[in-house]
Order: C-alpha cells, then sequence, then structure tokens
C-alpha cells in the first residue's frame, strides 16, 4: 500500500520533496527511504538530491518505465473491480 501510494502521489506531478511525500502518504522517513530505495532499482522512480541553504534536500520523481508501470497497475485494479478506464 505504501509503494502504491508513492506512486499515486508522482503520478499527478512532475517532483515531490521527500518531507512533503513523506506528510502525504502519513510514513516514517526510514519507511520512506527504504521504500524509494526499491522503486529506484526496479526503474519507477528518480531520486535527485542537493543542498538548499546548506540543507541536504532529496525530490522524487516518476521515470517513463514507472509512469507506464504504474498506468498499467491501475488499469489492471480497474479491470478487476469491474470499472471501465477513464
Amino acid at each position: 500500500p505504501a509503494r502504491l501510494s508513492i506512486m499515486a502521489a508522482l503520478s499527478v506531478t512532475y517532483e515531490i520533496e521527500f518531507a512533503v511525500m513523506r506528510d502525504t502518504i502519513n510514513i516514517s522517513d526510514s519507511l520512506l527511504s527504504r521504500y524509494i530505495s526499491i522503486l529506484e532499482a526496479a526503474g519507477y522512480i528518480n531520486i535527485r538530491k542537493a543542498f538548499v541553504d546548506k540543507r541536504p534536500k532529496t525530490w522524487l520523481s516518476l521515470t517513463e518505465q514507472g509512469r507506464t508501470a504504474f498506468k498499467a497497475h491501475v488499469q489492471t485494479l480497474q479491470n478487476i473491480v469491474g470499472q471501465k478506464p477513464r
């Protein structure tokens, strides 16, 4: 459920900062870090790190592969519950 939430949040935007994602899906930093590492290894998300005002920041975004996989997963779920795609 958390990885699906991450993918869903990223599917509607270009990029999300780590803390915003954490707060959006209500998950701990350590779990979010673990899940984004898994999604990055699968090729579904990009992780970008930089310093802003001397503080490290991390941004997340979907790759094209990730966007395609998420759309396919949503389509499968819609098929399971008998809904037609929009």
